[in-house]
Order: structure tokens, then C-alpha cells, then sequence
């Protein structure tokens, strides 16, 4: 399999407004021109800052030290079935039932995940959040984090893992644009302004900031400033990871079409995520996050 990496390691430095509009153009420009030179079974990887190599996040990811985060809200038709395709590849699934009034926690239970459950609906950032840190409590290294509703397919875990493997990225997300007319024309319309502004804003293109599908090192998530608790987690993490200057990659991933409506109120949601934007004024150092603060551990046993 051929793989393909186009990395940028220089975030542009927000002063002259003109000349940073003029420099995030030539990238973002860039970016398509080069994706589509060669044919989508060939584009493997995208990924920025790659220089760092994989001891920097503490050990190269392998099944045995993933968990898979599968935060859920009424879940029960889809939960049981993604439960045991990712038992195929890791030795934990950890779903979070996020104030569920359907059978999700018992489905889920019943297939072999490790079932935590919030009482009422917290938002999808909070069940993440819950999820990572079990994952991390229980001494994974790595996990992956999957929507419950069986639009994204375990089958492409192992795509991740060769990808973080190979760029060092602490942080892999899945890309879902290669075949972007597979996704419902008013979130495909909105993932693209969301990935625009966000690109602009980093200085660098990011084909698919809202994919929910991504493998995360624990300890570099744990240190990062995290407040969020609903969709707009998405953008949140990928901007946390890129501004404390972790290495970040996109893998392609499958499309696969949801069977029901999408939890996400376009309303509220996007006003949350306006919110969240305006307040995303400026890079924060390490130092200033609200999370553990800790060192990354070198790759050892599972405890």
C-alpha cells in the first residue's frame, strides 16, 4: 500500500492580516490540487507535523494498548453489532451511555463492552470525556472514538494505527472527503465551512475536522485545555492537539449512511459551536491546560 504524507510543521502567526489570508490561500489551495493528483486508493495519509517521530506520544500504537470509546443516546438498534466488530480488534470497548431512555446499555453489555452510563444527557463531549478517562484510568495508552450510531466501520481501525505508526501523529482523524457525496448534503455543506474557518484559523488545511472517528493518545488529550461538552468537542480537540504543536494525520476512512436522523440540533448545535469559535481566540501554551498536565508514559504492559 502506497502512502502518501504531505505535512506542514509552521503555524502562520496571526499579525498582518493580509499576509496571513495571502499564505493560508496558497495551503488551502495547495491541498486539492495535490489530493486529487493522484487516484483516492493511493491517497492513504494526510498529515501535519509529522517531523516529530512516535517516542514523542510515548510508544507507536498496537491493538493491545487501544481501548475503543463509543459514547451513545438511544443506540439500541446499531450498539450491539460495532460492539463486537471492535472486540475484534481491541481488547475493550467502553460505551458510554449518555442518558439513553431506549435498551443501549443492556445491549451493549450483552455484546461485551464495559457499560458507563450518565443519568441524564450530558452531550457527546462529556461522554467522551468520561470514556477517555476510564480508558486512561484503566492504563491504555491509546484510544479510538467511534459514534455509536454505526456510521463509522471498525474495520478501518487498523488503517489508524498503521497511520500514527507512520507519521507520529498523536492525534489520527478519519477523512471522509474522498467520497464526500456520500454525506447528507446539509452536514457535508456544514463540515466544509467548519473545516474552512478551522483552516484558516490553524493556518493549514484540514480536510475533515468534524469525523467523530479518531485514535487519540491519552496522556497528550489529558494535558490539553478541554471544556466543552457537546458536538462542538469535535473542532475543540483537533484545535487543541494542533495549537500545543502535536502532530496531527488524516486517514481516509468508509461512508457509511446513517438509518435514522442525526442527534445534532442545527439550531443550538451551531450556536454552541459560534460560542465555542469566538471564545478560540488565541494558542494556548501546554502549561495552561486543564487536564492532568502529565508526562507521557513509556510504552509498557497493560495494568
Amino acid at each position: 500500500m502506497n502512502v502518501v504524507c504531505y505535512c506542514w510543521s509552521q503555524v502562520i502567526p496571526v499579525t498582518k492580516f493580509a499576509h496571513y489570508k495571502k499564505r493560508v490561500k496558497e495551503l488551502w489551495n495547495f491541498f486539492p490540487v495535490d489530493f486529487k493528483r493522484e487516484k483516492a486508493a493511493d491517497r492513504e495519509q494526510f498529515c501535519l507535523g509529522s517531523r516529530r517521530v512516535s517516542a514523542d506520544t510515548g510508544c507507536v500504537p498496537v491493538p493491545t494498548t487501544c481501548a475503543v470509546v463509543i459514547p451513545c443516546f438511544n443506540e439500541g438498534a446499531t450498539v450491539a453489532a460495532l460492539v463486537v466488530a471492535a472486540r475484534r480488534h481491541v481488547p475493550l470497548a467502553l460505551v458510554v451511555d449518555d442518558g439513553s431512555t431506549d435498551d443501549t446499555a443492556v445491549l451493549a453489555g450483552g455484546a461485551g463492552a464495559r457499560v458507563l452510563r450518565h443519568e441524564r444527557n450530558l452531550g457527546k463531549g462529556a461522554a467522551l470525556r468520561t470514556g477517555l478517562s476510564q480508558a486512561l484510568k484503566q492504563g491504555f495508552e491509546w484510544a479510538f472514538t467511534l459514534d455509536g450510531d454505526g456510521q463509522h466501520a471498525p474495520d478501518d481501525l487498523p488503517a489508524f494505527l498503521q497511520c500514527a505508526e507512520q507519521t507520529g501523529a498523536s492525534l489520527v482523524v478519519g477523512n471522509r472527503m474522498h467520497n464526500a457525496r456520500a454525506i447528507p448534503w446539509l452536514r457535508r455543506l456544514v463540515n466544509r465551512w467548519m473545516s474552512r474557518q478551522l483552516s484558516l484559523r490553524a493556518g493549514r488545511p484540514l480536510p475533515d475536522t468534524q469525523c467523530g472517528f479518531r485514535l487519540i493518545h491519552l496522556h497528550t488529550w489529558a494535558s490539553l485545555p478541554l471544556e466543552t461538552d457537546r458536538f462542538e468537542v469535535e473542532s475543540e480537540v483537533l484545535m487543541a492537539f494542533l495549537t500545543a504543536g502535536h502532530p496531527v494525520a488524516f486517514v481516509p476512512i468508509q461512508v457509511i449512511g446513517r438509518g435514522r436522523c442525526s442527534h445534532i440540533q442545527p439550531v443550538a448545535d451551531s450556536l454552541r459551536w459560534w460560542k465555542w469559535w469566538r471564545s478560540f481566540d488565541r494558542p494556548r501554551s501546554r502549561s495552561e491546560g486543564t487536564g492532568s498536565g502529565r508526562r507521557h508514559r513509556a510504552c509498557g504492559s497493560l495494568r
